[in-house]
């Protein structure tokens, strides 16, 4: 179950690429707008590298012209050894040394005695032997350290970075005094993103709280905002509650082409791999399509389907499920409910009607109401929950297509507004594609921190 859950978020993160790079490009273009390369952090490596690569090539500059020379004849290099370091050569390193050494220099014993007890730890030294050998190339390993530079500054790209265009060029990381110019441009790029005024005022003041007059990087800005939106999401992350009361009734509501019958398909498909008992009530009699939809996924989760005419009442359907699995000991009744707009009073009074003729067999009925709502509506969900909230007392939400919309930041408002739980969330149209809302990776993957 947990590998699911993380398949799903994993999943999630990908699929919010239109809000969290939206995020992620406006939090990079606002740092990098007033902002400037931290001396601290960017120019304390560099400083002690500069002094020494100018180093190496000023000595074998020099050195290179006068060592080739006598690279050529190999008798000149030997020559200068016995003066120099004759005791050094011959016992450690190379066995062509000793065999020169004898021919030299008759007295060889005091030589040796000399060497053995201090000079073994100068043995290393015989580099400077090595030094006309791979001094040549030693000047050219200076140009394959540049690149390795670059090596590190590719990790701070990640994903993003790449898709945008982010190349080496800025391993420097860029901050930027925390102001009230700043400030502002957070607000601007939050309500842009559909955290609604209210929410993107509050966000980004909190987020600046304490901060002010602080040099701070978007990686920063992106940890602030990523806590920021999980502690507002934090208290309406709950799973849609079960009751020992048979048939629980859960009524499925939402405007046309919200996500309905689908979720509705998922919802009896989890429950039924749970052990649960289910029966569906194709409410939507208008919407030969949704009848047919909610029958596909009956049968694929062998879920009994109840249905009625085209063009017959809701509610009476309604109530002959709720008879039917009453009688059948069924644990959950779904009904599935007409698409219909806010701003339409009479269809929204014969939602209505369902909730009334539900509580004459069942004075508690429903015993949930969820709301379905379509990311891509941005702000007009706001509109739509304050509605369906007065007429069918909904108990919670579940927010569908978030992987179409860079409108991710709604959900924040809807949480932030409304404090309404929001039991699931839904990235597709696979049967995996919805799961219960997790705020903090929810947070991460909206504001594009990598988790």
């Amino acid at each position: 179950m947990t590998e699911a859950v993380l398949s799903f978020f994993g999943k999630l993160k990908s699929r919010l690429l239109r809000s969290s790079s939206k995020l992620e490009e406006g939090l990079d273009a606002i740092v990098e707008e007033g902002g400037s390369t931290d001396p601290e952090s960017s120019g304390a490596p560099p400083a002690p590298d500069t002094p020494e690569r100018p180093a190496t090539p000023a000595d074998p500059a020099p050195e290179a012209p006068d060592v080739t020379p006598p690279a050529d004849p190999a008798p000149a290099p030997p020559e200068e050894v016995p003066p120099v370091v004759p005791d050094e050569a011959p016992v450690p390193e190379d066995p062509a040394a000793p065999a020169e050494v004898p021919d030299d220099p008759g007295p060889d014993a005091p030589v040796p005695d000399d060497p053995e007890p201090g000079r073994p730890s100068e043995s290393v030294p015989l580099t400077p032997l090595e030094i006309p050998q791979k001094e040549v190339p030693d000047s050219p390993e200076p140009p394959p350290e540049i690149p390795g530079d670059g090596t590190p500054e590719t990790r701070n790209t990640g994903l993003f970075g790449r898709l945008f265009g982010r190349g080496t060029t800025e391993a420097p990381v860029m901050r930027r005094v925390l102001d009230d110019e700043m400030v502002e441009s957070l607000e601007e790029l939050l309500i842009s993103a559909d955290m609604g005024v209210d929410t993107a005022l509050r966000v980004a003041g909190n987020m600046a709280e304490g901060r002010y007059g602080r040099r701070v990087s978007t990686q920063e800005i992106k940890e602030l905002l990523a806590a920021e939106i999980a502690r507002i999401m934090e208290p309406v992350a709950k799973p849609l509650p079960l009751y020992r009361t048979k048939p629980q009734v859960v009524l499925v509501v939402g405007v046309n082409g919200s996500g309905k019958t689908t979720t509705i398909g998922k919802l009896a498909s989890q429950f039924r791999e749970a052990g649960k008992s289910v029966v569906i009530a194709a409410g939507d009699t208008f919407r030969a399509a949704a009848v047919e939809q909610l029958q596909v996924w009956g049968e694929r989760a062998g879920v009994p389907v109840m249905t009625a005419p085209e063009g017959s009442d809701p509610a009476s359907l309604a109530f002959d499920a709720l008879t039917k699995a009453q009688n059948d000991g069924a644990d959950l009744l779904l009904i599935d409910t007409a698409g219909r707009l806010q701003n339409r009073a009479d269809l929204m009074e014969e939602l209505a009607k369902i909730v009334r003729v539900l509580r004459k067999k069942d004075p508690e009925a429903p015993h949930n109401t969820l709301l379905v709502l379509d990311a891509t509506t941005g702000q007009n969900a706001l509109n739509q929950v304050e509605t369906f909230q007065k007429l069918a007392d909904v108990s919670g939400l579940v927010m569908t297509k978030l992987d179409g919309t860079a409108k991710g930041g709604v959900l924040v408002a809807l949480a932030d507004r409304f404090g309404l739980p929001i039991h699931a969330i839904g990235v597709g149209e696979q049967i995996d594609d919805l799961a219960p809302f997790d705020p903090e990776e929810f947070a991460a993957a909206l504001s594009g921190l990598d988790r």
